[in-house]
């Protein structure tokens, strides 16, 4: 039976200073509203972008893992997904003013005891799911490294072998791991990034690792480990565990399934993660259920027959069945409309929200349409109130549910809200009509 979604009730803030970039950063951990997912808002850039925590929009996967989306960006964002993921924090917005989230001791640990300072609370909603029935694997091009997932009755394990021949202080070493909230506090959120003494020269010369310091990286030399102490016997596999569960965090489920990397690293993470998501959901396709919790923006383009620049919902973060949708439009200062509405105090056009939440409620009534030739054709608006002003820099939620269908009509109910204020609310009519 599937849990409730989780958030936090307070906000929290962290600084520091990036591990690879250098950089000081600020993060603000602040509440987020069921099925809205993790967010990364960049307070320092121009119309504070939105970045989803989704594998969608992993960007750079060296030795950390980036997300970008829209041309903003944010670095090593493992370590804070791999404590949401263990506290089951689902959706949670994380305002943060530069470029990396801040290094801090190099674990997962003050991260930890930040969410838990936020104080974690259940949402009404649940979270979805998904138990694995086919054995999926993943390697590398030369096939050292891999990931396998395996069926698993209930709950998620993790195991991770590493192999670094080259040091007698790291070696071979092996971990396994039952994902609980206690199990991970315990023997995996206190472990550390680390790497040897050449990598790290070698990172510092390719601009990595700037904020590297001795006391939250572990470097291993000719003598051991330089100028720390391990918190653990094998605390490498231990953190290498850490970033696995992580970047499984950006699957925005959860996850009934055995996973075993060997020597895989964030790159193989995101592949594996991927593979999984199509399983996931070519699987509900294939039962005939269609219950996608998310539809990306390629499969809205092939549902729509909108295009740029009418197209007006990003990315659909969960659907119910055929009673309900919830879509996400991220509104910004490139939208063309701004350049003649108001220009001087750009104001999004009232008919615009209406469109976008006509477009949501086209989204779910495919799925009861699909494979039967027709089409929804707007009808009729009615009951349409305006309440609050939509602005570049906003976003979006958009909530469609399915009132009434019929052979030959559609009732759909539909409100848009900004940070959990409503913007604009509707009752959409459609004319479903033959391709």
């Amino acid at each position: 039976m599937s849990r409730k979604q989780r958030s936090i009730r307070e906000p929290y803030e962290l600084s520091g200073v990036g591990l690879h970039t250098g950089k000081a950063a600020t993060i603000r951990l602040l509440p987020a509203p069921a099925s809205s997912g993790v967010h990364f808002v960049r307070t320092d850039l121009p119309d504070r972008p939105r970045i989803p925590a989704d594998v969608d929009f992993v960007d750079n996967t060296g030795r950390r893992t980036s997300i970008r989306y829209e041309g903003a960006e944010v670095h090593t964002v493992e370590h804070l997904l791999s404590a949401c993921h263990a506290l089951r924090i689902d959706n949670l917005v994380v305002e943060i003013d530069g470029p990396e989230l801040p290094g801090l001791d190099g674990s997962a640990l003050p991260f930890v005891d930040a969410l838990k300072g936020a104080k974690p609370e259940d949402l009404d909603e649940p979270r979805p799911e998904f138990q694995l029935l086919t054995p999926l694997a993943v390697s590398s091009a030369g096939g050292d490294a891999s990931i396998v997932a395996l069926p698993a009755e209930r709950g998620l394990t993790f195991s991770y072998t590493l192999d670094y021949a080259g040091s007698p202080f790291v070696g071979s070493q092996y971990h396994w791991l039952r994902m609980t909230e206690s199990s991970f506090v315990n023997e995996i959120a206190p472990a550390r990034t680390f790497c040897l003494e050449e990598e790290a020269v070698a990172l510092r010369q390719a601009g990595l690792g700037q904020g590297a310091t001795y006391e939250n990286t572990l470097v291993f030399g000719e003598k051991g480990v330089i100028e720390n102490r391990l918190r653990f016997p094998d605390e490498p596999v231990r953190h290498k565990l850490l970033d696995l569960i992580g970047d499984f965090f950006l699957l925005n489920l959860d996850l009934h399934a055995r996973i075993v990397a060997t020597k895989a690293g964030h790159e193989l993470n995101a592949t594996m993660v991927r593979t999984l998501l199509k399983h996931i959901r070519d699987s509900e396709i294939a039962d005939g259920l269609r219950r996608d919790r998310t539809i990306d923006i390629r499969e809205i383009l092939r549902i729509l027959p909108h295009r740029y620049p009418f197209l007006l919902i990003d990315r659909v973060i969960e659907v119910e069945g055929l009673k309900r949708a919830v879509g996400i439009k991220n509104v910004t200062i490139n939208e063309p409309f701004f350049q003649g509405h108001w220009p001087q105090a750009p104001i999004m056009p009232g008919v615009l929200i209406v469109e976008a939440m006509a477009q949501l409620a086209g989204v779910l009534l495919f799925r009861k349409l699909d494979n039967t030739n027709k089409l929804a054709v707007l009808l009729s608006i009615d009951k349409v109130k305006l309440r609050r002003s939509v602005v570049p820099g906003d976003q979006l939620r958009i909530e469609a549910e399915a009132l009434k269908v019929r052979s030959r009509s559609a009732r759909v109910h539909c409100r848009a809200t900004v940070e959990g204020k409503l913007a604009c609310e509707a009752q959409i009519n459609f004319m479903l009509t033959d391709a």
